[in-house]
């Protein structure tokens, strides 16, 4: 019974994520774990039954990851299947760890503040050991008075939130005591926190690009000047369609090679940009001075003059470089060499506004995407190609991610991507418009600078924080005096 009820808890949480989207479990997803660490009384054994319950749930989030590396890492369906298999082994740590800790939170009176606060505490760890992915709290992005919490304590508020509720229910199942249920009175508050911002449309208006390139190309010098005129007519044809003008341009991070420091692309861009009149972002390679790569949005002005260059900091294991000791595997990138990371989170400058640009797999860490908000952002766009997920769920998911990141910071969010999902995202998270997937395209679309920053865009992770620390207070306190529940004498 015990390791199918922590098999349910990876189910559910599957289940409430893009894919299923079944968003109404995320709350109560956690509870069959709970129960599960109550019942059992061994910690070597609840770590196995929150690594289990791990290894299901990152198998049936990231299946994706597969594909991915068998086919655009080249090595091979079995070697894709090991090393997927491997990722889920370690990710599963984490939630191994929250099992064993969990056990000992639930016997005290205040079990469901200190689980709810190791979950979050342990959720923001995913970033710096590795990769992270959907934290909990993603699965509130359309849900209004949760969703309220976001411009105070980012996404590990809405995770505290459903994670307190995973844990009620589990006590209530439990047949705790009924007073042990009174940490469930504060939520109702949530209803008296500001409201997220009504909807409105823009009053600037920008030019997404979707070119829909291939991952497999083999680009020659003719192929490569086709695919540049082509996305030179697909900008233009969508910027001079209708009034107004566009102030900005938008070309995604794209499978082809397109480097900053070739005189050929650059003078088509600057071109572009001066033929426009718009401001003009796009995703480029670019190159140190030791020649190693660099994967960067290089920003041009409506003059014809290049304003600045942003060099992506997070790079995505096994796409933009290949960690130790996977060396018999490809990354998915044809750069010769690893990317390297850039050293600087950099808002550029539009006018009198500030553009702040994270690329692809950077919108899961939202600290960092926060600090281009901090810098001075009042816009800001995420590039990305998404294309080598595939056709998979994973698509969804990295939109839902960035969706969350615009109503953390209260921004609107310009989206372009190589085949889709290119979107625009208002300040509250909530999703205006798509292009289809799979098409070449191009749109215009509305958005609006915004200076007012939020409390989280500030302060950035002092929940996540406090609650590693409360937990941690709380699960000791749990250990010198477990009052919650009473133990039958041994024997």
């Amino acid at each position: 019974m015990n390791y199918l009820l922590a098999a349910l808890t990876a189910i559910l949480l599957i289940l409430a994520f893009p894919g299923f989207d079944l968003v109404w479990l995320a709350p109560v997803a956690i509870a069959p774990l709970l129960i599960t660490v109550v019942r059992e009384t061994r910690a070597p054994r609840r770590f196995l039954l929150g690594w289990i319950c791990g290894v299901i749930y990152w198998f049936g989030v990231c299946y994706w990851i597969q594909y991915t590396l068998a086919v655009y890492g080249g090595i091979g369906q079995v070697a894709g299947w090991a090393v997927f298999l491997l990722f889920c082994v370690v990710k599963a740590l984490h939630m191994g760890v929250f099992a064993a800790v969990a056990g000992i939170a639930m016997r005290a009176a205040w079990a469901i503040p200190a689980v709810a606060a190791l979950w979050v505490g342990i959720e923001a760890t995913h970033g710096f050991l590795g990769f992270a992915w959907l934290a909990l709290g993603n699965a509130g992005i359309s849900m209004g008075i949760p969703m309220r919490l976001a411009p105070y304590t980012g996404v590990y508020g809405l995770s505290f939130v459903f994670a307190v509720m995973s844990a009620a229910l589990a006590l209530a199942l439990l047949r705790r005591p009924r007073w042990q249920l009174a940490w469930l009175l504060p939520l109702p508050l949530l209803i008296l926190l500001p409201r997220l911002p009504d909807f409105q449309r823009g009053h600037e208006t920008a030019v997404l690009v979707q070119p829909n390139i291939s991952d497999t190309e083999q680009w020659t010098p003719q192929s490569v000047n086709r695919m540049e005129l082509r996305l030179v007519y697909l900008s233009m044809q969508a910027a001079f369609s209708e009034r107004p003008s566009p102030e900005l341009l938008v070309w995604p991070e794209v499978p082809a090679p397109l480097y900053a420091d070739d005189p050929d692309f650059l003078r088509i861009a600057l071109d572009l940009a001066q033929a426009t009149r718009t401001y003009f972002l796009a995703g480029v390679v670019a190159h140190q001075a030791g020649g190693e790569p660099l994967n960067s949005a290089l920003l041009l002005s409506p003059m014809g003059e290049v304003v600045g260059r942003y060099d992506k900091v997070n790079l995505v294991p096994f796409g933009e470089f290949v960690p130790w000791p996977f060396g018999f595997a490809n990354k998915i990138s044809t750069e010769i060499g690893d990317y390297k990371p850039g050293n600087r989170v950099a808002a550029l400058p539009m006018g009198d506004h500030r553009m702040g640009t994270f690329i692809c797999y950077e919108s899961v860490f939202p600290n960092f995407v926060r600090r281009f908000v901090a810098n001075g952002a009042d816009l800001l766009v995420n590039i990305s190609n998404d294309s080598w997920f595939g056709k998979s769920a994973a698509r969804v998911q990295h939109l839902e991610i960035v969706r969350m990141r615009s109503a953390e910071n209260r921004r609107w969010i310009l989206r372009s991507t190589n085949d889709g999902i290119t979107a625009t995202i208002d300040p509250a998270g909530r999703l205006l418009g798509t292009l289809p997937n799979y098409a070449e395209a191009a749109s215009r679309t509305g958005y609006s600078y915004i200076k007012e920053t939020t409390f989280y865009t500030r302060h950035g992770d002092w929940f996540a924080i406090l609650c590693g620390i409360g937990g941690i207070a709380m699960l000791a306190a749990a250990v010198r005096k477990p009052i919650g529940v009473k133990r039958r004498p041994a024997g």
